[in-house]
């Protein structure tokens, strides 16, 4: 299978005097992550991505750095945030472009193309033919490709499972470890090409099971740290907001914005609304009652919950509203979050 088989052929670009923000917007458009420039003949002469647009301004760079990282990954598009920044952003496509442009022959096959994304430290190319760009070549569409396992295009996304592309991601993955290895063995000053012409020789031979079964180990010792990592700032972060609701007051303004997107829904036809949520650690059982559900689930609310209920208790059941609880989602097959609900239905 070549480059040619696997490349998207329809590639946006831009010129060199393209501002910044164009090129961020252009990229948050269409959901992509690099865009190659071109000069006015069509040369291929540069190549910005998401990477290229972080401010060069070293306390610019500090200041933006957190909410960069959690806006940005690769293969998603610029946040609107981003964007919105770069208005007032006078540098060019020339001024952050990447050169010179890592490319492969549209005759490259897919291990020549994994090689030279591993030896660039890179994720997609430009595909040349004759000295000039015919489509554009990532590290997703060898993923794809190599899912497919068979010659010729990629199947259609209904005929993938997300195993298939699981299995062909570590595949790739594999592979490209194997040719970081050996060219870190070759000499320290040598020149990385730019070509998949000098790619080296196909390293499917060096391939093992054992060598593969490493790699899931590794991959899953990495996904448990993550899990964990993720449950503990879940934790921190529910535990931190049980305790504001546990102190919070009931203000007016809080109420009446209560009363007034409750209003709001009723005009769009709705006949109940979700005035407030709220963890189920602020139930003396945890959400049991509520789920049952048992009559005295009130009994159990603790902090701004409760509070709600009484102003309802008070104020809008004399009026004609209900008021009922729910658990709106079950994490782990428990109660997690519960609603209370104001109704005005028959």
């Amino acid at each position: 299978m070549k480059a040619a088989d696997i490349m998207t052929r329809t590639v946006f670009t831009v010129a060199p005097d393209a501002p910044a923000r164009a090129i961020a917007k252009l990229l948050h458009r269409n959901g992509i992550s690099a865009v190659p420039v071109v000069d006015g003949a069509g040369a291929l002469i540069g190549m910005v991505s998401e990477g290229d647009l972080i401010p060069r301004d070293q306390r610019d760079r500090e200041a933006r750095r957190d909410w960069w990282l959690r806006m940005l990954s690769e293969g998603e598009a610029l946040s609107a945030e981003f964007i919105a920044d770069l208005e007032d952003d006078k540098r060019t496509a020339a001024d952050v472009m990447t050169k010179p442009v890592v490319t492969v022959p549209e005759d490259a096959d897919i291990v020549e193309v994994a090689g030279v994304l591993a030896q660039n430290r890179i994720k997609r190319a430009p595909v040349t033919a004759n000295g000039r760009m015919v489509g554009i070549v990532s590290r997703a569409d060898l993923v794809r490709a190599i899912a497919g396992n068979h010659p010729g295009a990629a199947p259609p996304a209904s005929e993938r499972t997300p195993d298939s592309l699981t299995a062909a991601e570590e595949h790739l993955t594999a592979l490209q470890v194997r040719m970081q290895q050996k060219l870190g063995a070759q000499e320290p000053n040598k020149t990385p090409t730019t070509t998949a012409a000098a790619s080296g020789p196909k390293p499917a031979e060096e391939l093992s099971a054992a060598g593969f079964r490493g790699l899931v180990e590794r991959h899953e010792k990495d996904e448990d740290a993550l899990r964990a990592d993720v449950h503990r700032q879940t934790e921190e972060k529910r535990h931190h907001e049980v305790n504001e609701m546990l102190a919070a007051e009931l203000s007016e303004a809080m109420w009446n914005r209560m009363l007034h997107e409750a209003k709001i829904a009723a005009e769009k036809g709705e006949a109940e609304h979700m005035l407030l949520r709220f963890p189920c650690e602020l139930c003396t059982d945890h959400g049991r009652a509520v789920n049952v559900p048992d009559p005295e689930w009130p009994a159990t609310l603790r902090g701004l919950p409760a509070r709600v209920f009484l102003r309802w208790q008070e104020e809008l059941r004399p009026k004609g509203f209900g008021l009922t609880a729910r658990v709106v989602d079950f994490p782990g097959g428990i109660p997690g979050d519960i609603g209370l609900f104001l109704n005005w239905g028959k």
